[in-house]
């Protein structure tokens, strides 16, 4: 009888234990936003977070994943002179060395640079995965908000929420997309800021694949 009544505790006990829920992924090309309708692109995935542009939020900001779900909050963002930042997630999310492309996923391999004239593609939230050539390095563009250094230009087009777009060259993540001129109607070119600095400015750690 002693026996019987502590199975019958088990099994009436097992009842009550739940598993924890399962983290979303952090990806980048995927969305994130910042109130109502703020919209930006994630760069890659680091140690901990996630890079962004650095005029998409600022800092202490709480940013939201693709599903709405809170995401974390912006522990570091710089512009102008260069456009870089960065998330710090919360416990409902889990970084991934990879980018989507919309219909897959590309796995970070590195950070080697890419040559000029090199095919290189990029993801973003708003009009996916598209691909182009490098053009140039080390450029200066000026925006209404100021200027920025050090970019690499490429001939791929981009539109508004794409910004922090991932630029992949293979599996080596070369920057991220910080602004464009043009559209993806009529063409245009797209500016990156490269991920190194990024990386070495707040200390942090590049995921891969």
């Amino acid at each position: 009888m002693v026996l019987r009544s502590i199975v019958a505790s088990l099994v009436l006990g097992a009842g009550l234990v739940t598993a924890p829920a399962a983290a979303y992924p952090v990806r980048g090309g995927d969305a994130f936003s910042v109130g109502a309708s703020a919209r930006c692109t994630i760069g890659a995935s680091v140690a901990g977070g996630y890079v962004i542009a650095g005029d998409c939020a600022t800092v202490g900001s709480t940013v939201k994943g693709f599903n709405g779900v809170t995401q974390g909050t912006v522990a570091g963002a710089s512009f102008p002179g260069r456009s870089m930042g960065w998330v710090r997630v919360n416990s409902s999310w889990t970084p991934r060395g990879v980018v989507s492309t919309g219909t897959g996923e590309v796995r970070v391999t590195g950070t080697q640079l890419a040559p000029i004239g090199a095919s290189v593609c990029r993801s973003g939230s708003a009009t996916g995965w598209r691909c182009g050539t490098l053009t140039r390095r080390n450029i200066t563009v000026t925006f209404p908000q100021g200027s920025l250094h050090g970019l690499i230009e490429t001939n791929i087009c981009a539109e508004p929420g794409d910004k922090g777009a991932p630029l992949m060259y293979g599996g080596h993540l070369q920057g991220i997309l910080v602004g464009a001129s043009g559209n993806c109607s009529t063409g245009g070119r797209s500016y990156y800021q490269p991920i190194i600095p990024i990386l070495q400015a707040y200390g942090l750690t590049l995921l891969s694949g």
